[in-house]
């Protein structure tokens, strides 16, 4: 099962969305604070299951 590590650095919060075997599969932008962070976590977990893949 993924899970979900949330990081602080220099300019903020960041959080990794790591794989059952660690590997990480998706690194999100810098947020300015743990709420909005977790807010943005919140809002994938919300919308993952969309079929869409855009490769660009």
């Amino acid at each position: 099962m993924g899970k979900f590590e949330i990081k602080e650095v220099k300019t903020g919060v960041k959080f990794n969305l790591k794989a059952g075997n660690g590997q990480i599969v998706a690194t999100s932008q810098i947020y300015k604070s743990m709420d909005t962070c977790k807010k943005g976590i919140d809002s994938v977990v919300k919308n993952a299951d969309s079929p869409i893949v855009v490769v660009e």
